[in-house]
């Protein structure tokens, strides 16, 4: 097969610019590209069947946040899940609400204020989709998903369709048992959550309380969320401001002046290299300093030296 020659059909594109998928605007092309929406994903398991079938790698990508994507671009196939279906059901003791995967969180957050469901308003402020949060184990305000997760039902190459059980799941800090696989040859589809019902005032307080938090103690724009880990009873923004990093800045790349492990783009026109350097340039300062090594909780895509 040529450069230039397509194994799929006409819904997938070559050479797509990556940037306007990703939160933080950065990165180059994709070989190829396709766009599922479909709730059911019957639109998407056949392009993902087919390059499995031809041994293509895989990338999927729900709201683009927390990855950087390399300036080269991602070979191979990069779905974009838009697959977005919210429902709920109520029980007597309690209620059980299904996403698919590609749903955003903060949509979700907000679907649950609409129904008086309690026990997501940690989410509100949390870019990304259900996906990449069961992935990721994603969490903030004391909150995630390994919390009210029930199951999760997983598209496998050799397996077809798979429900895991939280228990299966082994969650821990931004870890889960999907994340550390070596062979990344899968896709979750839906995320089953068990939540409480709860008044749609009180819901709406929490997620008013958690996104003024936000807005008081993280930079505002175009941003990769958290950059690193917080290391086992500290945090990677103390480091690095204790570093004499805050404010330090690699080309377009800065460490953000109002919380330290967020990096900004200063001049408008940083590239993803630029944000790499910085990255390692900050964790051999903190190594240096503090003999920790921060580990990044974002995710490097692409081709990268």
């Amino acid at each position: 097969m040529s450069a230039l020659a397509s194994p799929f059909g006409p819904e997938v594109k070559r050479q797509q610019p990556l940037a306007k998928y990703t939160a933080a605007r950065l990165g180059g092309s994709a070989d190829f590209l396709f766009i599922g929406k479909d709730p059911d994903f019957a639109d998407t398991l056949p392009v993902l069947q087919r390059a499995w079938e031809l041994g293509m790698p895989v990338t999927v990508i729900g709201g683009g946040a927390n990855i950087l994507v390399s300036d080269r671009g991602i070979r191979g196939l990069t779905i974009i899940n838009r697959a977005a279906r919210i429902k709920h059901e109520c029980f007597e003791d309690g209620i059980t609400l299904s996403a698919s995967s590609g749903a955003n969180l903060i949509r979700l957050v907000r679907y649950c204020h609409e129904h008086g469901i309690g026990g997501m308003e940690w989410a509100i402020g949390v870019p990304g989709t259900v996906g990449g949060a069961v992935v990721n184990n994603a969490g903030a305000h004391g909150g995630d998903v390994a919390t009210s997760l029930e199951r999760a039902l997983v598209y496998e190459a050799d397996a077809g369709e798979r429900w895991y059980a939280v228990e299966e799941l082994d969650y821990a800090y931004r870890r889960s048992a999907l994340k550390s696989r070596e062979d990344r040859r899968f896709l979750v589809l839906r995320a089953v959550f068990a939540l409480e019902s709860a008044a749609p005032r009180s819901v709406m307080e929490r997620m008013d309380a958690y996104n003024a938090y936000r807005k008081r103690t993280q930079p505002a724009g175009a941003s990769l969320g958290s950059i690193f880990k917080n290391p086992s009873g500290d945090f990677a923004g103390r480091l690095i401001e204790a570093a004499g990093l805050k404010g330090y800045r690699l080309g377009d790349a800065q460490v953000s002046p109002v919380h330290a492990n967020f990096f900004v783009n200063r001049g408008e026109h940083a590239r993803a290299r630029d944000y790499r350097a910085l990255i390692s340039h900050v964790q051999r300062r903190v190594k240096a300093a503090f003999d920790i090594e921060l580990e990044l909780e974002i995710e490097l895509l692409g081709d990268w030296d």
